[in-house]
């Protein structure tokens, strides 16, 4: 194998399992996803919500346990790139940096046409400002920029304050539920096979999945974590386990909340308030102002979280001469990979630039359109992801049969039924029925074959060998 020169790193041992944790549960934003995707899983799904996050959870951790058991093997801010390659070889793993690259572009832009709409709204009823939701998206790729040139652990901190502040106001609903409700109540009904499979699986299903995208993260901050063999795979555990909780029993909650009426024609005759009028009534109208307040610092948090995964995941493919070699460089007092941060902030305003010009809506056209695209190449990736997993174990017999085979087996199953699901009911994902949107899916596919082929023109071996134990 051949050896990358010696050369500027990011910043080794500056990253623990709580730092980590703290970017992969931003990135899944439980404020934003619960407000956001939740009553849309009660409007699809009906009372069996609560069931479908836990099929969600459990599919997940599945393939969380041969994705954390190659973890320890293969450490790099390749990603699921460098796992791929590993796993399936070079040309799986350029197909999989080109989907990777996609997937995340599409989920940053997207999410900044959340944050613009929802800060534009927020200006609007706290100070009676009327701002232009491309003003504030300028603004926010800009600050957001900021915090992707410096040290890691600037953003680290961050994350973790602002996730501390958004998963404590939905606990205080939790508790306040079921401290009111009474003992005998207490239904399991969510949880029910007759409840969850019904017509609408699918695309709740699929709704929960959006709610995880994120967690595959944790093996981009392999290089800068404390002890990575160890910090990687705890982190992947830890975090799948309290996203998979939360919102499990946020939504068990938010059904008993809902109990004496039909929650599922309450979620789908208002989805932007079915949260918000539940903790109202049980926490008090202050705490929805907060609440209202601290979605817009979550979608924040998702933006920061992704951006950093991003400048990593590009600064990998640069160092392997995938990318432009220019973007591999190091920050000399940071340790950030800079011009990678840079440029993808560009990038950014570009992307969103376009959707402005054209006078496209920010949450209709923006957010749905690129979140949907951005979810199924997630997806796509997670599952590519999980068949890696099995082709390294079959390599290289580093993984026992229950993590390096049948858990990921099993995983990747559920993967790929949910990529089925998602190009199956891609409309419903991203509200677009007709025109070019319908068409987004295929660039998957394009994403993949460009990979391949910028791979083939690659000076050397794409990626970067990393350190295998």
């Amino acid at each position: 194998m051949k050896s990358e020169p010696s050369q500027p790193g990011l910043k080794p041992k500056s990253l623990g399992v709580s730092d980590i944790v703290f970017f992969v549960i931003a990135a899944a934003a439980p404020l934003g996803a619960t407000l956001g995707a939740g009553p849309v899983v009660f409007a699809m799904g009906g009372a069996g919500a609560p069931g479908i996050y836990l099929i969600a959870s459990l599919v997940l951790l599945l393939f969380a346990i041969g994705f954390a058991a190659m973890s320890r093997h293969v450490i790099s801010a390749g990603g699921f790139a460098e796992l791929v390659t590993h796993g399936l070889g070079r040309a799986a793993g350029n197909a999989a940096g080109g989907i990777a690259i996609l997937a995340y572009i599409a989920m940053l832009t997207g999410i900044y046409g959340q944050f613009a709409a929802f800060g534009a709204d927020l200006a609007q009823s706290m100070a009676g400002l009327h701002v232009d939701w491309r003003v504030v998206a300028l603004l926010i790729i800009g600050l957001v920029g900021i915090f992707g040139y410096m040290d890691v652990k600037v953003s680290a901190k961050v994350l973790g304050v602002l996730m501390i502040f958004e998963i404590l106001i939905l606990l205080v609903f939790d508790i306040a539920v079921i401290a009111q409700t009474d003992a005998k109540n207490f239904s399991w009904n969510g949880f029910m096979p007759s409840q969850i499979f019904t017509p609408g699986l699918g695309v709740a299903l699929m709704f929960a999945f959006c709610c995880f995208v994120g967690f595959e993260s944790t093996t981009i901050y392999g290089e800068e974590a404390k002890n990575p063999s160890r910090t990687v795979p705890l982190a992947t555990y830890v975090a799948i386990a309290i996203i998979g909780i939360f919102y499990t029993l946020t939504t068990w909650c938010l059904g008993l909340a809902y109990a004496n009426s039909d929650v599922q024609s309450v979620a789908g005759a208002d989805m932007i308030n079915f949260v918000f009028s539940a903790n109202t009534q049980y926490v008090g109208a202050l705490s929805t102002e907060i609440m209202k307040i601290l979605v817009v610092t979550s979608v924040f948090a998702v933006l920061l979280s992704f951006h950093n995964a991003l400048s990593r995941y590009l600064f990998a493919l640069a160092r392997s001469s995938f990318l432009p070699r220019k973007l591999s460089q190091v920050h000399p007092k940071h340790a950030s990979p800079h011009v990678a941060s840079v440029v993808l902030s560009v990038t950014t305003v570009i992307a969103v630039g376009v959707f402005m010009v054209t006078n496209a809506d920010p949450i209709q056209h923006l957010y749905l359109w690129m979140v949907g695209l951005g979810t199924l190449a997630v997806l796509a990736l997670q599952t590519l992801g999980a068949a890696a997993v099995v082709g390294f174990t079959f390599k290289t017999q580093k993984c026992s049969k229950w993590q390096g085979v049948i858990a990921p087996t099993l995983g990747g199953c559920g993967l790929a039924s949910a990529v089925v699901l998602a190009v199956a009911n891609f409309d419903e994902l991203t509200g677009a029925k007709e025109g070019i949107a319908t068409l987004l899916p295929w660039l998957v596919v394009v994403a993949a074959l460009l990979g391949v082929i910028n791979g083939l023109r690659a000076k050397r071996d794409f990626p970067v060998t990393p350190a295998i134990s």
